[in-house]
C-alpha cells in the first residue's frame, strides 16, 4: 500500500521532508518509525491523515502519516 510520508523539524536531518513509500498491509506507525530509525522517546505529534493517533495505529492505503519531534525551548 502506499504511504505519504512527512518528516518535520530534526527528524528531516538526513532524511527527506516527504516521499511516498510503499508498505505491506497491517504496517504500524510504530513499524515506519522503526524504519526510519527514529527513537521512539524523541516523537512528539503523530498525525495520521491529520488527526493524532499513537504509535500501534494501523495504515491505510492513501494515508499520509506526520512525524514531529518532541519542540523544546523557552
Amino acid at each position: 500500500m502506499n504511504i505519504t510520508v512527512k518528516l518535520f523539524a530534526t527528524f528531516r536531518t538526513g532524511r527527506f521532508d516527504i516521499e511516498s513509500r510503499d508498505y505491506a498491509e497491517g504496517t504500524t506507525v510504530a513499524d515506519v518509525v522503526r524504519e526510519l530509525s527514529l527513537a521512539e522517546k524523541e516523537l512528539g505529534i503523530m498525525l495520521v491523515n491529520s488527526r493524532h493517533v499513537k504509535l500501534d495505529h494501523r495504515l491505510a492505503e492513501g494515508d499520509t502519516l506526520a512525524l514531529f519531534p518532541l519542540l523544546g525551548g523557552g
